[in-house]
């Protein structure tokens, strides 16, 4: 047998399903709790008087910070490892949350939410999809979905457990002990993280296939520095910054709209939960359907979803057409996040893959960020949020249009080289 590759009795355990495992964690503590906020939103506002978009600007600033901080985190991951990193970030994490319990003012909200948890959040997604990407080529769709099913499990379950916290001890006990649990999961799944299959003697998907060529051309991908210089790049940071705006737009204020409906607190968290429990489904079919169909029809699907569901929201006047909205849009919310890592890895290989990952992040954050507190600005103003709905419905569809001109050029320049 060539000794390139290990045979299962050689290797009867692949290290790589505990990096899922990690991973998942990762996602669904980070993310969730990130999500959660939008259960403190009605508190901050009772308690304060502030208005929407103060308190959407906190959150704001947390993503874009997180996205700024994220390129950091993608050099730092490509360079030296996950372990550190996740570490360091998981104490800020669990500070942030620990130290908005004790807000008094909104330049606190803006300090500890918006910058102590910000440096926190800025790896969750960079480790994990960039992990996943190195320890698994053949099964790398399957695998993301698997991980970013994390993501739907935290939104699924945090906002309902934060619910739960501020219902009966008050939301500022509730950041304590969100803060606290957070922080002590994350830096555990931490520790389990290795940088890629070579630190553990393994090769990618258990090493029982032959993947090697596969591996030599991935990591002969471009630098960040090259990558820039292509279209491909320019139109995926284009995509992100438009779907991620609608994405964020709607996770912090779809609670708020359904209180405005006439949900009470718990029902309206459960639109949340909606949205993580079908975002589950959503990852998976689209990590299965990546390895069958490709990346970019796997894309259109879910932009094609998305839409649909913001054209239903319009119409949206009852408590189960909203849950209908929660469940389409989370099925499409959870298949992007799918599709982001794999399309960088086909279009630009593993080699920088953290950095234009992060870059990618970076641009979607921002538009993440201007997103909820321009509709917090438009609610505050007309006292409605159709005017936001009828523009995210604008943004999905200039985002599918970019989804059709991306072509895999840079794959193809990969091939050749």
């Amino acid at each position: 047998m060539n000794s390139d590759f290990s045979s299962q009795e050689d290797q009867p355990f692949f290290y790589g399903y505990i990096i899922i495992f990690a991973c998942f964690l990762i996602q669904s503590i980070g993310v969730g709790t990130y999500i959660a906020f939008g259960v403190f939103f009605k508190p901050l506002l009772s308690e304060f008087g502030w208005s929407r978009a103060t308190v959407s600007g906190a959150s704001s600033l947390a993503y874009f910070l997180m996205g700024v901080l994220g390129v950091f985190s993608g050099f730092v991951n490509d360079r030296f490892g996950p372990r550190a990193l996740m570490g360091v970030t998981a104490l800020f994490y669990c500070a942030g949350y620990v130290l908005l319990s004790q807000v008094q003012a909104v330049w606190q909200l803006y300090l500890f939410y918006g910058v102590v948890l910000a440096i926190g959040l800025s790896p969750i997604d960079v480790i994990p999809m960039t992990l996943t990407a190195r320890w698994f080529v053949r099964r790398r769709g399957i695998m993301t979905g698997i991980v970013k099913v994390g993501t739907g499990a935290g939104q699924m379950t945090i906002p309902l457990i934060a619910g739960f916290f501020i219902l009966n001890y008050g939301w500022r006990q509730a950041g304590v002990l969100i803060g606290i649990g957070a922080a002590v999961i994350l830096f555990g799944a931490g520790l389990l993280l290795r940088r890629d299959p070579a630190q553990m003697g393994q090769m990618p998907d258990g090493g029982y296939a032959p993947v090697q060529g596969l591996m030599e051309q991935q990591e002969a991908g471009l630098s960040l520095r090259e990558a820039a210089r292509t279209l491909p790049f320019w139109l995926f940071c284009a995509m992100n910054f438009m779907v991620f705006s609608c994405l964020l737009t709607t996770m912090l204020h779809i609670v708020p709209h359904g209180s405005d409906m006439g949900l009470d607190p718990i029902k309206a968290a459960g639109l949340l939960s909606t949205i993580g429990g079908m975002s589950m489904a959503g990852r998976l079919v689209t990590g299965y359907a990546i390895d069958r169909i490709g990346t970019r029809k796997s894309m259109t699907i879910c932009l094609i979803l998305l839409i649909s569901g913001f054209l239903w929201l319009q119409a949206a006047g009852s408590i189960w057409m909203l849950y209908l909205f929660a469940a389409v849009y989370g099925i499409a919310h959870g298949s992007y996040f799918t599709v982001m890592s794999p399309l960088v890895a086909e279009l630009f290989g593993l080699a920088s893959h953290g950095a234009i990952l992060g870059i990618g992040f970076l641009f979607g954050n921002l538009g993440g960020s201007i997103g909820p507190v321009l509709a917090g600005l438009v609610f505050d103003t007309v006292r409605s949020y159709r005017p936001v709905f009828l523009t995210m419905i604008g943004l999905a569809v200039g985002t599918l249009i970019l989804a059709n001109i991306l072509r895999p050029a840079v794959h193809k320049e990969l091939r050749g080289s």
